[in-house]
């Protein structure tokens, strides 16, 4: 299963591309789309959305996770970055991709074993999970983690929406 990871964000969107291949996670590339944080905000919702359908036509993924965000340090970043996700969602879904959402908690647990983990621990396991020749990207590297967290979820968000 070929698995596109997200983290989406209004200046930088990470993105993140694995393949589990039975109990085998293999990285096959990850990045980051930059926004213009002077343009019209329209404008950097159009680029995270045309980047990430053209991350979606190159590599062909079989899903899309999202990090769905619980917390932002104000109101209008809470608002800019719901609809930065928004654009990132509207690419997969009309890529014909279904849509996983996890938080930030889920990921880190299970990437690393807890939620409460630091950002720095993720990066790190992230790298000998995928064997990676450095750490990636803050953004890039959170994108990964999201992936990974859906390989590893994959059977029970199945089981869930089946019964749901």
């Amino acid at each position: 299963m070929k698995i596109l990871g997200i983290d989406p964000g209004s200046r930088i969107t990470g993105y993140g591309i694995i393949v589990k291949e039975g109990n085998r996670l293999i990285h096959v590339d990850n990045g980051a789309i930059f926004t213009d944080a002077a343009k019209d905000f329209p404008l950097r919702l159009q680029r995270i959305y045309r980047g990430l359908t053209e991350v979606i036509e190159r590599y062909q993924p079989e899903v899309m996770a999202v990090e769905n965000i619980f917390f932002a340090k104000n109101v209008q970043s809470a608002l800019k970055l719901g609809q930065a996700r928004g654009a990132a969602i509207v690419a997969g879904v009309n890529a014909g991709l279904p849509v996983y959402e996890y938080t930030a908690l889920q990921v880190k647990q299970a990437v690393v074993g807890h939620g409460k983990s630091a950002k720095v621990q993720v990066q790190q396991m992230l790298k000998v999970l995928l064997n990676l020749p450095e750490v990636a990207q803050e953004d890039a590297s959170d994108a990964l983690a999201v992936a990974v967290c859906h390989a590893h979820s994959h059977r029970l968000n199945t089981l869930r929406r089946s019964t749901g």
